[in-house]
């Protein structure tokens, strides 16, 4: 199980990211450019991905995990609930959101 603090200390421990707010809740960028955010439901992370195709993968691989709305219709995010996802799972997903958003061929590593 990870938590919205879990969220935070890891966003925050990549390289360049800054935190801010999106739609009230707090927010993680890189360059500028949103990768994660909290949701306004407690307890689920909003993740940008790569691509529709990657979303759509992860959602049928764990769907008790991985889910979306009517809002990210046609939209590379995920989302994610976290008392499903332990830290090491969540600071892999937060890495790959982040090389999604980075400028150039950044590593998070």
């Amino acid at each position: 199980m990870s938590t919205e603090q879990d969220v935070r200390r890891l966003a925050t421990a990549l390289p360049q990211v800054t935190e801010g707010t999106s739609y009230a809740t707090p927010a993680f960028y890189v360059a500028g450019k949103i990768f994660a955010r909290l949701h306004e439901d407690n307890g689920v992370l909003v993740l940008w991905r790569e691509s529709l195709e990657d979303r759509e993968a992860l959602i049928a691989a764990d769907p008790d995990k991985f889910f979306t709305t009517d809002h990210y219709r046609g939209h590379p995010s995920v989302l994610v609930r976290l008392k499903h996802v332990d830290p090491a799972e969540l600071h892999e997903l937060l890495s790959e959101a982040w090389q999604a958003r980075v400028p150039g061929r950044a590593s998070a590593d």
